[in-house]
C-alpha cells in the first residue's frame, strides 16, 4: 500500500521546538508562569457552590497549562533519549523537572479543593463536565491518600532532587555501557540493543557469551545500581505507605491504573497455576535443538537457523500491510507516524536501548523510538511501537487529561498490532522452516511478555519488602534468584550470574510495578484476537471503541462493556488456554 519508501534516521523534534535555544522554547516557559498567575485567582472562587460554567473555566485553563508544560518536557526528555551522555540535554531534564514542580505546587490548590469537595457538589460538576469527566472521577479516587497542602508541596520539590534525579542517575550510568564481544573472529563493541540480539542467535556459544558479557559489565556497577534501587524502593514506600497509608507498594500502582488490588492478585495467582505451560515449551525447544535441557541462554534460541533480516523500507511496508489489512484508519495511523519523521530508529552510542512511544499532546503526532537492527523482532518491535501511536491518534479527539488509557490497556493496540504483523508474515512466508521459527517466536514473545513480566512483578513486592525490613543488594540477588527457580521449576538450567538480571530493568528504577501492564495487556488481546478470528468484521466497531475511548472511561467499565470481566480467573486462564493451543499446534509440528 506504500508510495513511499520509508529508511532509517533520527526523528525531527522541530514540531516542539528547534533546539534549546529556540526563542519559543524560553517563551513558553513565560507563557506557563504567566497562565499559572491566573490560574491562582482562581483560588479565593473555589466554594462547594461553585458554578457549572466557572468550573469549566477552571479546568479548561488547567488544561491549556498541562499542554504547555507537556510541551517543554516532553522535548528535554526527548532529547535526552536520543544522547543520555548529552550535557545540556541533562541539564535541561533538571531544569524542567524543577520548573514542573514549582507550577504543579502553585496550582496544587484545585486538585486539593476537587478532592476534598462533599459528594453532593462533585457529582453535580461532574454531569458537567464532559469529556473531563473521568480524570476528575480518578482524581477523587486519591482522596483519602492525600496529605495536606505543605506536605504535598514538599513532596513534589523533594522528588526533583531525590527520585528523579536518582532516576536519570540510573539511565546516564547504563546507556553509556559498551559491550565488546567477539562474533564471526572480530571483536566488536556493541551497545545494549546490539548484544541483547545475540542472544537470538543460532549459536549456542555465542548466545551464552552474549549474556555473560552483559552481566560482566552491569555486575561490576551492581552494588551502585542496586543501592540507587534500594533509595528508590524506600522512596516509594516512604511516601506512599508511611505517609499516604496506601496498603502496600503495588496498591499504589494499582489505583494509578484503576485497576483493583484483587484483579493483579487474581491474575499473579493463575500466572504462577500456568507456569507448567511454558516449562512444557520450553523442553520441546530443547528437544528440536538438540539440548538435554536449556539454559537460560537458550530461552529464546531460533529453531531454525536463519540470517533472514528485513532492511527497514521493506519492515515498514511490511507493518503498514498488516496494518491496512485490518484496518485502512490504522495504516494511515502509522504513516502519519514516519512521514512526520517522528521515528528516531538508529543504533547509536549514547541513545536509550529499548523502544517506546511518546505522546505530548492531543495536537501532536507521537514520536517513536525504535533501536532497528532488520531483524524479525525489530519489525514486531515497529509493529508494537506503532500501535501504540495509533491507540493516541484514535484517542486525540479527547482532552490532553484523558487521552491516554491506563498502564495495562494502553498495551492493548501494540500487542494486537503485533499479532496482525505475525499473521501477515506467516501468510508471506513459503519456507517451511521460516514459518515454524515464526511459530515459535510467537511463543517466545508470549513467555516474554506474559510470564517474565509477571513473574518480574512478583520479585518487585518481595524486593520492596525486603527492603523495608534492610536487605542488603546480594540478598536482593538472592530473591532474584529464587524468583527465576520458581518461574522457569525444572525446565530451564540457571547459570549463577542471571541473579544480577534485575538491575538491568528499567522500569524498576523508572516506573515500579509497571511490568504487569505487559501481561495483562497480552492476554486481553489473546481474549480479543480470538473474537476478531470467530467474528471478523462483526468485532471491530467494539475494538474501535475500545481504543478511541483513550483514558476517557474507567478501565474496568471499559472491558465490561466490551463483555470481559477481569476479575474472574477464568477470563486470564482463557489467555493461558491459548497459549496452551499455540504449544500444543507446535508439537504437531515437529
Amino acid at each position: 500500500m506504500t508510495e513511499k519508501t520509508y529508511s532509517q534516521g533520527p526523528w525531527s523534534l522541530q514540531d516542539l521546538f528547534t533546539g534549546f535555544d529556540d526563542p519559543s522554547y524560553q517563551a513558553t516557559f513565560d507563557e506557563i508562569e504567566k497562565g499559572v498567575q491566573d490560574f491562582q485567582a482562581y483560588r479565593d472562587q473555589l466554594s462547594p457552590d461553585l458554578s457549572e460554567d466557572l468550573f469549566i473555566s477552571i479546568i479548561t485553563d488547567y488544561e491549556h497549562i498541562f499542554r504547555r508544560v507537556s510541551r517543554i518536557g516532553g522535548f528535554a526528555e526527548l532529547s535526552f533519549t536520543t544522547n543520555t551522555q548529552d550535557q545540556q540535554a541533562q541539564a535541561e531534564m533538571a531544569k524542567v523537572d524543577q520548573f514542573q514542580a514549582e507550577i504543579s505546587n502553585q496550582s496544587l490548590f484545585f486538585n486539593l479543593w476537587w478532592k476534598a469537595l462533599d459528594d453532593e457538589n462533585a457529582k453535580r460538576l461532574l454531569a458537567a463536565s464532559g469529556d473531563y469527566r473521568y480524570w476528575l472521577e480518578a482524581m477523587r479516587n486519591f482522596k483519602d491518600f492525600t496529605l495536606t497542602e505543605p506536605e504535598e508541596k514538599l513532596i513534589n520539590i523533594k522528588d526533583v532532587t531525590g527520585v528523579r534525579a536518582l532516576n536519570m542517575l540510573y539511565d546516564s550510568i547504563t546507556n553509556r555501557y559498551v559491550f565488546k564481544l567477539e562474533v564471526d573472529g572480530e571483536e566488536k563493541e556493541m551497545t545494549r540493543g546490539e548484544i541483547a540480539a545475540m542472544v537470538r542467535e543460532s549459536d549456542p556459544d555465542l548466545r551464552a557469551r552474549a549474556y555473560q558479557e552483559m552481566f560482566r559489565v552491569y555486575e561490576e556497577d551492581a552494588p551502585v545500581l542496586g543501592q540507587i534501587y534500594q533509595a528508590i524502593a524506600r522512596d516509594w514506600r516512604n511516601e506512599n505507605v508511611k505517609l499516604r497509608g496506601f496498603k502496600s507498594p503495588i496498591s499504589v500502582r494499582n489505583l494509578v491504573n484503576d485497576i483493583p488490588d484483587t484483579v493483579i492478585e487474581t491474575l499473579l495467582d493463575v500466572t504462577r497455576k500456568n507456569a507448567k505451560h511454558f516449562h512444557r515449551f520450553f523442553r520441546l525447544k530443547a528437544k528440536l535443538i538438540g539440548m538435554d535441557k536449556l539454559r537460560r541462554y537458550d530461552v529464546y534460541a531460533p529453531v531454525e537457523k536463519s540470517d533472514k533480516k528485513y532492511d527497514f523500507s521493506e519492515a515498514s511496508d511490511i507493518v503498514l500491510d498488516s496494518f491496512n489489512e485490518f484496518e485502512p484508519r490504522f495504516a494511515a495511523m502509522a504513516k502519519q507516524i514516519l512521514d512526520a519523521s517522528h521515528v528516531d530508529s538508529e543504533i547509536r552510542k549514547g541513545k536509550m536501548s529499548g523502544a517506546f512511544c511518546a505522546t505530548i499532546s492531543p495536537d501532536l503526532t507521537p514520536w517513536v523510538l525504535l533501536n532497528y537492527q532488520g531483524k524479525p523482532d525489530d519489525v514486531a518491535t515497529m509493529a508494537h511501537e506503532l500501535g501504540h501511536g495509533i491507540h493516541s491518534l484514535m484517542a486525540q479527539e479527547h482532552t490532553a487529561m484523558t487521552q491516554h488509557a491506563c498502564l495495562p490497556l494502553a498495551e492493548t493496540a501494540s500487542t494486537f498490532g503485533e499479532m496482525m504483523l505475525i499473521d501477515k508474515l506467516l501468510a508471506n512466508e513459503t519456507d517451511k522452516g521460516v514459518r515454524r521459527d515464526l511459530l515459535f517466536r510467537q511463543v517466545d514473545d508470549a513467555f516474554a511478555t506474559i510470564l517474565r513480566q509477571n513473574y518480574f512483578s512478583m520479585f518487585e513486592q518481595t524486593a520492596h519488602d525486603m527492603i523495608a525490613e534492610g536487605a542488603q543488594v546480594n540478598e536482593l540477588a538472592d530473591a532474584y534468584m529464587k524468583n527465576l527457580e520458581s518461574e522457569f521449576g525444572d525446565s530451564v538450567i540457571l547459570p549463577d550470574e542471571f541473579r544480577w538480571e534485575w538491575v538491568m530493568i528499567p522500569h524498576f528504577y523508572n516506573v515500579p510495578f509497571y511490568v504487569y501492564a505487559y501481561a495483562f495487556g497480552q492476554l486481553l488481546v489473546f481474549s480479543l484476537y480470538k473474537q476478531y478470528q470467530a467474528e471478523g468484521e462483526s468485532f471491530k466497531p467494539r475494538y474501535l471503541k475500545i481504543l478511541s475511548s483513550g483514558g476517557s472511561i474507567a478501565p474496568m467499565e471499559l472491558l465490561s462493556n466490551a463483555g470481559m470481566d477481569v476479575s474472574k480467573a477464568e477470563f486470564w486462564q482463557g489467555g493461558y488456554d491459548v497459549i496452551e493451543e499455540m504449544i500444543s499446534r507446535l508439537e504437531k509440528l515437529t
